[in-house]
């Protein structure tokens, strides 16, 4: 059967919204960018006002000749323009009928050329610093989303290409990889990462959806300012000509005309591809997909929760979060939060590399060394024998058998659990079968008893008259291997080479 090798896909470029990394110009930056504009726009919109305004109080004083230089301010197109309507009721139409009115007033009065001066300008100038104010505002607060967005994004990046690279060289090195490179833990830093990623996209995309929903009050606001200053404006000029007035009141009603939401909608409609739709619901972990998080290397062999014998004697079992990988560690976590921290193991088995014990009920037990210190720290780690307790005996079963898999057949002692204190016993006294309470058993008579190989041999207990004659008992589906004790020996277990019981992981099923 041909191996798969897992593949890298490309994170960059033209994306959809469940890429892990959209692409390097996203959505918000177009957005942000676009705002920003459309105030550069409103802005320079105001400053043709203001030109236009001080040029009339110059023509005011100048006459007729000032008059053109004040139809000069507003004879360029606007800078921008494409941001307005430009059909007549807009923005731009308004500057159309600012250019045909100027061009029949030729005459003016000093007095109007005070009253713009100091009730007419200031208004705008005021306008002109609220829309400065608010691109520097908008300009800091998206620079900064955009630069968290980007350094999540970066940090998401870089543990893929991580966990592609160990995905990659999974196969070919039969799966031999280290505890800290395993792909089931790079993967679940990937999410954690991405998780974080999210947030800051999130948080951004909702500071700009924020100001985008204000720009229609605030574009309002700019539109009834201005027509607060042409009223201002029209004013001050009222005692002049009958001809001049109708041509100032024909202004005015130009922007009177436009309605408050006019050009925001308008900017709405004719830029629906770039601003942000708010029904469009936000990103979520579960909905995301990265390369090789299906990797059959990703996928544990089974994973649950199972209790641990402390090894401090008093403090009995504590429950934790395991996984048996593919690469055949069995891992110990807190728990199976991928988000809430970086999922890092607090205690990581190699199973080739451990004895394995028989099942007794619900409890089984593990002999090896800690390898989630690198090789350096599993090489000086002391070897320890965990026991480990199920929910039921049938799940104790099948976690035995996978665990089993993992280590080989040549690691398995078909032993059963004892208690710490037991395993460390070697004057091969144990409690006899049966009993409630510990009791000291006589020496065992190992004299006579025939070296026989394996255990379950014929020995003497304490107490008989004579060596019991027996034959060693069979495996069951608690222990490969695991011969019951002898009939006859008190529940006592002997090694074939001393006669005095072994560790915990090299006692047979039934010796305690």
């Amino acid at each position: 059967m041909a191996t798969t090798m897992p593949t890298r896909n490309k994170t960059g470029g033209i994306g959809s919204d469940d890429d892990p990394v959209p692409d390097a110009d996203p959505g918000d930056v177009k957005t942000s960018s676009l705002l920003l504009e459309r105030l550069q726009a409103y802005k320079h919109a105001c400053g043709y006002l203001e030109n236009y305004f001080t040029e009339t109080e110059k023509v005011h004083k100048a006459h007729a000749k000032e008059y053109d230089r004040c139809l000069k301010t507003v004879s360029n197109p606007l800078k921008e323009g494409h941001h307005f309507d430009q059909n007549v009721g807009g923005i731009a139409g308004l500057f159309e009928n600012i250019r045909s009115n100027t061009q029949g007033i030729a005459n003016s009065h000093l007095e109007t050329e005070k009253n713009i001066k100091s009730s007419v300008l200031p208004i705008l100038e005021r306008l002109h610093a609220e829309i400065k104010n608010k691109s520097k505002e908008l300009g800091k607060g998206a620079a900064k989303g955009s630069k968290d967005v980007d350094k999540a994004r970066n940090t998401t990046q870089k543990h893929i290409e991580l966990l592609g690279q160990h995905t990659a060289s999974f196969s070919s090195s039969g799966g031999k990889v280290d505890a800290a490179n395993d792909p089931y833990i790079l993967k679940r830093g990937v999410r954690h990462r991405l998780s974080k990623q999210v947030l800051e996209e999130n948080n951004n995309r909702h500071d700009l959806l924020a100001v985008q929903n204000s720009f229609q009050q605030f574009e309002a606001h700019i539109i009834q300012t201005f027509q607060q200053a042409m009223e201002a404006f029209l004013q001050f000029v009222g005692g002049q000509s009958e001809k001049q007035k109708a041509m100032y009141s024909d202004m005015v009603g130009a922007i009177q005309r436009i309605p408050p939401d006019f050009e925001f909608k308008g900017f709405v409609h004719r830029n629906s591809n770039t601003l942000i739709d708010p029904s469009v619901p936000q990103r979520t972990v579960s909905n995301i997909s990265f390369p090789n998080q299906d990797h059959l290397s990703t996928q544990p062999l089974i994973s649950g929760s199972l209790e641990r014998k402390s090894r401090a004697a008093l403090k009995g079992y504590s429950t934790y979060y395991y996984v048996v990988t593919r690469s055949k560690f069995l891992h110990e976590f807190k728990d199976d939060d991928d988000f809430k921290k970086d999922p890092t193991p607090e205690l990581s088995l190699y199973l080739p590399d451990c004895t394995v014990g028989g099942v007794s009920g619900e409890k089984f037990n593990v002999k090896g060394k800690d390898a989630s210190k690198g090789k350096v720290g599993s090489t000086l780690a002391m070897s320890h024998e965990l026991g480990f307790k199920a929910h039921t005996a049938s799940d104790a079963e099948r976690w035995w058998k996978i665990i089993r898999e993992a280590a080989g057949e040549a690691n398995y002692t078909g032993s059963v659990p004892s208690s710490p204190v037991e395993s460390r016993n070697t004057s091969g006294q144990y409690p006899q079968a049966g009993h409630q309470e510990m009791k000291q058993p006589a020496p065992v008579d190992t004299q006579n008893v025939p070296r026989t190989g394996y255990q379950g041999a014929a020995v003497t207990s304490a107490g008989s008259s004579g060596p019991a004659s027996s034959t060693a008992g069979s495996g069951s589906a608690g222990g490969y291997g695991g011969m019951g004790p002898a009939p006859g020996s008190g529940g006592t277990g002997a090694s074939p080479a001393s006669g005095t019981p072994n560790s915990g992981v090299d006692r047979a099923p039934g010796q305690y």
